[in-house]
């Protein structure tokens, strides 16, 4: 019996967007807007209080003390945390 790989069956719709959050770090990655209907747009997501961490992919951290941009494949982040949020 072989075991799916839901990862591979999910569409995906992703939206660049960047975000400063309180530590004074910059993030800079895509969410997913295929999550359903009401998620048209970046800020339907970002605003969403049902779930409380967003979660990004293809992200570039930009510390605020640090000319070195930090690259990650997935990051969750937590939505009080967030100052603004840009889409790219």
């Amino acid at each position: 019996m072989s075991k799916s790989n839901d990862s591979q069956d999910k569409e995906v719709d992703g939206r660049f967007v960047r975000l400063e959050l309180t530590s004074g770090n910059a993030v800079t990655g895509q969410i997913n807007l295929k999550r359903g209907d009401g998620y048209d747009r970046a800020s339907d997501l970002i605003s969403d209080s049902f779930e409380r961490f967003l979660v990004l992919f293809n992200v570039t951290v930009h510390p605020k003390d640090s000319d070195t941009p930090i690259k990650l494949k997935t990051m969750l982040v937590n939505k009080d945390h967030i100052v603004t949020a840009t889409p790219e």
